[in-house]
């Protein structure tokens, strides 16, 4: 008979093999008379030397993931400031970022309070029981937000998107939601009606603030049959006197050096520097601490704020590691070390 971890992995694995392996039947070519990201049935990533790795490849890599979490799950305490969230909501340190954890930042600017792909769940995964186990607490406790304004969401993957975390959301301050193509049904479908979805150059003002969703390379997938049928995107927020661009997630593409040219400059780049190990399985989709530093560059951005890091452990490189690797490159380049921002849970700052 199994052992209860050994039966708890072999569950959780044929879940998440499903998952990865399945594929929905989106085209692979542009629509006639569509932008050239538009297949049928969904969305497609427009670089020509963009693949994704092989199932096989993938597999390995899950099947690892999944061992190391049942057998020897890392731990990793990220630094931290303690923020109870009084002097966000009274508006005093405004405009300001303050680092929730992973890819969620609260953004205040013109007076709007912004949340960027919200997450207060205990897990990254469709199973809760399974799935990467938040390693530290959120920087700012949810019950200490200040009134939230708008949401923008990047994609629909569960580091990114937690239905609960959107859903208490909807229910205690019924922000606008922005979000990709294809995603304004899922939120529908889970009770929450004030959303609205853009496609890539398009964009919505909101009391003087202007939100544009921008290109990204990157997939989308949440169960078995929903691959890329929904859209991946970044978020540049340009108020009258800031402009911050949110990345999501992304791998290095062509189009940063287009949104800095249509956008730029940028006064913070908010760009992953954590998940690029191995790189077979990441480098297509997700930066590397040392590609945020040149995607930082490619957008004119005045301080590159390295986000996507120490929350959830989603790939293999050391969990410590990405601050320091970006750090070291901006000094290899000579650039001033007042441009990189690392934040500690909790840490808010102007800007």
């Amino acid at each position: 008979m199994l052992n209860a971890p050994v039966g708890l992995f072999s569950a959780a694995l044929l879940s998440l093999l499903f998952l990865l392996a399945a594929c929905a039947s989106v085209g692979t070519e542009p629509l006639p008379g569509h932008p050239p990201h538009h297949v049928a049935g969904g969305f497609r990533n427009t670089d020509p030397d963009f693949h994704r790795p092989s199932s096989w490849t993938r597999w390995s890599f899950v099947v690892r993931r999944l061992w190391v979490s049942f057998t020897a799950p890392r731990t990793f305490d990220a630094p931290r400031v303690a923020n109870d969230g009084a002097a966000l909501r009274a508006g005093l340190i405004n405009p300001s970022i303050t680092w929730i954890g992973h890819s969620t930042l609260l953004v205040q600017v013109d007076g709007l309070n912004v949340l960027t792909d919200p997450h207060w769940g205990a897990r990254a995964s469709p199973l809760s029981w399974a799935g990467p186990k938040r390693l530290n607490p959120p920087g700012l406790a949810f019950e200490e937000l200040p009134q939230i304004d708008v949401v923008v969401i990047s994609h629909d993957h569960y580091d990114h998107l937690d239905l609960g975390t959107v859903k208490r959301l909807a229910e205690t301050h019924d922000p606008l939601f922005l979000v990709p193509l294809g995603l304004k049904a899922w939120f529908a479908d889970n009770g929450m009606s004030r959303v609205e979805e853009l496609d890539w150059w398009q964009e919505r003002q909101y009391r003087g603030v202007r939100f544009v969703c921008v290109p990204a390379q990157h997939f989308s997938q949440r169960t078995l049959w929903d691959g890329n049928t929904r859209l991946w995107a970044s978020w540049a927020v340009l108020s009258r006197e800031r402009r911050l661009y949110f990345a999501g997630d992304t791998g290095y593409f062509a189009g940063f050096k287009e949104t800095g040219r249509r956008l730029g400059p940028f006064d913070v780049a908010a760009i992953a520097i954590g998940a690029y190990l191995p790189s077979e399985i990441m480098k297509a989709v997700h930066t590397t601490p040392e590609e945020a530093v040149q995607v930082a560059v490619d957008l004119e951005a005045r301080i590159l704020l390295g986000i996507h890091w120490g929350t959830f452990d989603l790939a293999e490189e050391p969990l410590d590691e990405p601050p320091p690797r970006m750090l070291a490159e901006i000094r290899r380049r000579g650039l001033d070390s007042e441009r990189a921002w690392i934040f500690k849970l909790g840490e808010t700052r102007r800007w």
